[in-house]
């Protein structure tokens, strides 16, 4: 009988193999927890200084657990200012936009996507050349604009050109309609249906994903947005959230810190809890995007 030989240097070099992948996948997540923290820092910080009193925000070296927590910061903040008048303007403002970009932007790629008509390429070119242009160069137009319209001092100009679309979610949208079968367009209009029939009836209830992206990202724009009510609001009782939190900086000659954090928590925790709920669809949404079928 044969002795079967057996060859512990290709053993070796599998085992070998499986602990390098495992350590290198060790040394990704050590270096992705590593970055999680950095990004999370001014959050924890934030957080930290609005349950402190106003004389242990600048103590060195800093204390980032004081006990006990002074949760009448928030208390404190929202009645320092109009808070919950600035958070109604600002829901406001969310919604006539958020209303506005998906109505106008999804007519728009619809016509970009899915109807052939002489120069829509370029068009569509012309559309994402408009993403180069930054705010600052259109900002005094705009105030013109608006000027004679007589906005300057009221929302409208915070939310009304929402309704004309945005080159980016025009090109989110087109690239996700690219993705749904041309083959129900042409069997609906072999029934009959027109183009805005198809658009209701079967391309938007398709398209929910894509849809859920661009109200995140209208809202959370809007939600956060400073230099526009800073140009075009005048008065305190039309102001918005991220304008509101700067009179904890410029009332009674000095910075309230801890109340400045207790507001700014407000602000930034409804972004949070919305993307928390929202994630999976919002990653659904960015990965289909562009996939042909």
């Amino acid at each position: 009988m044969g002795v079967v030989s057996k060859k512990p240097g290709r053993s070796w070099g599998r085992l070998g193999k499986r602990g390098w992948g495992k350590a290198s996948h060790a040394l990704i997540h050590l270096v992705l927890l590593s970055a999680a923290m950095l990004f999370l820092f001014p959050l924890l910080w934030m957080v930290s200084t609005s349950l402190k009193p106003i004389a242990e925000t600048m103590k060195i070296p800093p204390v980032w657990l004081y006990w006990p927590p002074q949760f009448k910061n928030f208390w404190d903040a929202v009645n320092y200012i109009p808070f919950l008048r600035y958070t109604l303007n600002t829901l406001i403002v969310c919604s006539l936009a958020i209303i506005g970009t998906v109505s106008s932007c999804s007519l728009v790629a619809y016509g970009f996507s899915r109807i052939k008509w002489p120069g829509r390429d370029i068009f569509f070119v012309v559309t994402l050349a408009t993403m180069m242009i930054p705010f600052p160069v259109i900002m005094v137009p705009l105030y013109a604009v608006f000027r004679e319209l007589g906005w300057i001092g009221s929302l409208k100009p915070l939310w009304a050109p929402a309704f004309f679309g945005s080159a980016f979610n025009i090109f989110l949208l087109r690239q996700f309609f690219l993705g749904i079968p041309n083959d129900l367009s042409d069997a609906a209009r072999i029934d009959g249906c027109n183009e805005l029939v198809i658009f209701w009836r079967i391309i938007l209830p398709l398209c929910k994903p894509v849809l859920a992206v661009v109200t995140l990202f209208t809202f959370i724009y809007h939600w956060n947005d400073f230099l526009a009510p800073l140009i075009f609001l005048t008065k305190q009782e039309t102001f918005t959230l991220s304008l509101g939190l700067q009179f904890y900086q410029s009332q009674h000659g000095g910075t309230q810190w801890h109340m400045l954090m207790a507001a700014s928590v407000l602000v930034v925790a409804p972004v949070i809890v919305l993307f928390f709920f929202t994630q999976r669809t919002f990653i659904k949404g960015i990965a289909l995007t562009g996939i042909k079928g």
